[in-house]
């Protein structure tokens, strides 16, 4: 099954379902791995929560070393950056699951709108033969 959207008067975009729920996996699949992975402030964490860089920067500041300071902009810039490709991730995700979600309904509907002569719903390829 396809689906199709108008970008232009002589421009077609047709995306097949399989293909929105690959990518929608994916960014799924990326969100997961990334959140795992990336979320420095907590690796190592103590019995208090605290990474090994948030205590490497407390260390280096407790000791008036100006690198403490910085390494905890730099986590904190790390971390911001981090959760804003992480909700990317999490839109494109969600938006594919929402559009893949829609489509089946929207058709499910067209087919109990639209009947044929006999009561039997008419399929969306029967349909296309007139709009082509």
């Amino acid at each position: 099954m396809t689906s199709r959207l108008i970008l232009r008067a002589d421009r077609d975009l047709v995306v097949h379902r399989d293909e929105l729920g690959a990518v929608g996996n994916e960014a799924f699949r990326v969100h997961g791995e990334l959140r795992k992975r990336a979320d420095v402030a907590v690796a190592g964490a103590d019995k208090a929560g605290a990474g090994t860089t948030v205590r490497a920067a407390a260390e280096l500041q407790g000791r008036n070393f100006g690198a403490g300071g910085e390494l905890y902009t730099t986590l904190e810039v790390w971390t911001s950056q981090v959760k804003t490709v992480l909700q990317m991730f999490a839109h494109v995700s969600n938006h594919l699951d929402y559009s893949k979600k829609s489509h089946a309904n929207d058709e499910v509907e067209i087919a109990a709108t639209l009947r044929g002569r006999d009561g039997s719903a008419v399929p969306v390829s029967e349909l296309q033969k007139y709009v082509k």
